[in-house]
């Protein structure tokens, strides 16, 4: 077994030496899905994928106290090794954190990859696709920020073909990087804010979209900056316009043929959802308030989780405990296609590898207590009285990162998916992130109030 491992090594080494590389990064993501790495030269892989690359544990966000004063290890992902479009002398390597010589139970990774694993023991593989929605600006010479392209801002610049032509030589040099790694992009535009990008890229098993879409932002961001410009995953960077998601599009597979166990020619609901896909969406919809949590995770997230607040209106962001069809106002979607289930509260600022963790946690406990998710909503809700809506028992979403992280630290599931340690650092770092926001001053306190008397 270990000359086999060695083989595969030697070989991965050859194959990273063909393409010019010659450095690697041990990387890895912290709580908030940011990549972080160490780099060594090529020659040392054998040492890295074993574990050579020390961090220590009170430099990094999130760590929980107990093993903040200790060093956890990188442990990349052999497969996951993706050579830089932008820079093809070094390659970016996923990995698993160890800790005192074993798993690290806070790592994002290892924390998605045990719910992967209680999916498998019950028959199911998780298929995962991201949407991938995000600002592009350059820094302005007021000290703010614009869009690259110099027409005047439109009201409604969704799906604008001259403003996506503007800002075509990087946008381009993004997509052919993912379409060479093999990501298979089918579609790009402008959307809805004033220099907001959406791509949109085939669907994967849950670690890879995961991992994918981390590498994603360090990529865009990377190639934005070679032209002059900065990508921002901020969820909502212009109050005037909508926000970032990342909308989740979930279902399970079986491991064996890969046939989608969601799929179904037709439903008495309508929706071309299997039985197995509705307990799931029944498990969702129990936990989605403690799963905003995740998905939506700064306090930024929130002010784009409103009925209204784009120039074209209503900003289709969901703000509703509820599911329909292809109804954007539900929290949860099932497109017309049916056979998945899209989750609309996630925005471009999540960590994957925990928003999947803790979405697919909550649809294995739906299939497993065969949770019925009720009939789904057609209309739009944004048109419904808040009496309506107490009447159908719809419950709105978290209106705050203090409310979410409420419903976090109340729901079971979360603390049995991070684990204690890790649970609890979520809680304190974002309760310490609620707290610094409500303290501060800002200009629309000064502006309304500083002369009010």
């Amino acid at each position: 077994m270990e000359q086999k491992v060695s083989d595969d090594v030697a070989a991965l080494k050859q194959s990273l030496a063909d393409k010019g590389v010659k450095y690697l990064m041990a990387s890895f993501a912290d709580m908030h899905g940011v990549s972080k790495a160490k780099m060594v030269p090529l020659s040392h892989i054998n040492q890295m994928l074993h574990g050579s690359e020390l961090y220590t544990g009170a430099a990094l966000d999130g760590v929980p106290q107990d093993v903040s004063d200790e060093e956890v290890a990188a442990h990349p992902d052999p497969d996951s090794a993706t050579v830089l479009p932008w820079q093809p002398d070094v390659a970016w390597l996923a990995s698993d954190l160890w800790c005192e010589g074993k798993p690290f139970d806070a790592c994002s990774r290892n924390i998605l990859k045990r719910q992967l694993k209680a999916a498998l023991d019950l028959g199911y593989a998780m298929k995962f696709g991201m949407e991938a929605e995000f600002f592009v600006f350059k820094d302005a010479e007021n000290g703010g920020f614009e869009p690259l392209s110099p027409l005047p801002h439109l009201d409604k610049p969704a799906y604008d073909a001259t403003r996506l032509l503007d800002n075509l030589p990087w946008v381009a040099d993004l997509v052919d990087a993912m379409n060479g790694l093999g990501w298979g992009v089918y579609s790009f535009d402008h959307e809805d804010g004033i220099g907001q990008f959406e791509i949109d890229f085939n669907y994967a098993d849950a670690l890879t979209m995961a991992d994918r879409y981390v590498f994603f932002r360090f990529m865009a961001n990377s190639i934005a900056r070679k032209h002059g410009a900065f990508a921002t995953f901020m969820p909502k960077p212009l109050g005037d316009r909508a926000g970032s998601g990342a909308h989740f599009n979930i279902s399970l597979a079986d491991p064996t043929s890969g046939a989608n166990l969601f799929a179904a020619a037709s439903d008495s609901r309508g929706n071309k959802l299997s039985e197995l896909g509705y307990h799931f969406l029944g498990g969702v919809l129990k936990h989605v308030e403690a799963i905003c949590a995740v998905c939506s995770p700064m306090v930024n997230s929130y002010k784009r989780l409103i009925k209204q607040g784009s120039m074209s209106g209503f900003t289709w962001r969901p703000v509703f405990a509820c599911y329909g069809n292809n109804n954007r106002t539900n929290s949860l979607r099932i497109p017309l296609a049916g056979g998945r289930v899209e989750l609309r509260p996630a925005d471009s600022a999540c960590n994957p590898y925990l928003g999947a963790a803790l979405t697919l946690a909550a649809g294995l406990e739906g299939i497993r207590e065969r949770l019925d998710p009720g009939e789904p909503y057609r209309e739009n809700m944004y048109r419904k009285s808040p009496e309506e809506l107490e009447a159908l028992g719809v419950k709105l979403l978290p209106r705050t990162l203090e409310e979410a992280v409420d419903a976090f630290e109340a729901d079971p599931l979360t603390k049995a998916v991070f684990g204690s340690s890790m649970h609890k650092a979520w809680i304190d770092f974002k309760r310490e992130e609620w707290s610094s926001y409500h303290n501060h001053v800002s200009d629309w306190e000064q502006a309304r109030y500083l002369k009010f008397f």
